[in-house]
């Protein structure tokens, strides 16, 4: 992501924050509740992350951690956002959880530590002027990982100029497969949606 790129995805939320208010799941940029548990459920399933390390990208207000603890109690949590009005709710919320910190930082262009799970919900879906950025960001959170990489993206938006982009599955799926032959990609769980599972 470029620095305009950037502004842009920053000016996005604060228009969203000022529309619902900064705790709200829309702030986020999820339509509603539903969306955003439909895409967290999708993640959940990608392996058993008891007593590994997960890399949060883009974790928002930290709601992943919250709806990862209940079937995850012992995983070493770490989230990572550049929206520090984000960070300070998800801290307020869940830094008191076990194994649990969150860090302020550009997950697009900042080194990441080596996790063994890293999952991307919501955080990859954004407009980018680098025209092979998805393909950058999935091999970079790929390499990332020690035992699997989930995401989400869009398979359609509603304005398609807009600051969300939808990408074509099959795409997608051709891309992950020149970097590990062991990928499952899921759709039909949310309208326009699809995730995908990367193991090493």
């Amino acid at each position: 992501m470029s620095i305009v790129d950037n502004v842009r995805i920053q000016r996005f939320h604060q228009s969203r924050i000022e529309d619902f208010g900064e705790e709200s799941i829309q702030a986020l940029g999820w339509k509603n509740f539903h969306s955003q548990q439909a895409r967290f459920e999708m993640l959940e399933g990608i392996g058993d992350m008891n007593d590994c390390s997960v890399l949060d990208v883009g974790c928002g207000h930290g709601d992943l951690r919250a709806y990862l603890d209940d079937k995850y109690p012992k995983m070493r949590y770490m989230g990572i956002d550049n929206m520090e009005v984000f960070l300070d709710i998800a801290i307020s919320r869940y830094a008191h959880l076990p194994d649990t910190v969150f860090f302020l930082g550009d997950c697009y262009n900042a080194e990441l530590p080596r996790m063994d799970y890293v999952l991307a919900s919501g955080s990859l879906i954004y407009h980018s002027s680098h025209p092979d950025f998805i393909y950058n960001i999935i091999t970079k959170l790929f390499i990332t990982c020690r035992v699997a990489f989930g995401f989400n993206l869009l398979s359609r938006v509603e304005v398609p100029e807009g600051i969300l982009v939808a990408h074509n599955p099959q795409v997608i799926l051709e891309h992950c497969r020149t970097l590990t032959s062991n990928v499952v990609m899921h759709q039909g769980y949310i309208d326009d949606d699809f995730t995908i599972w990367m193991y090493k």
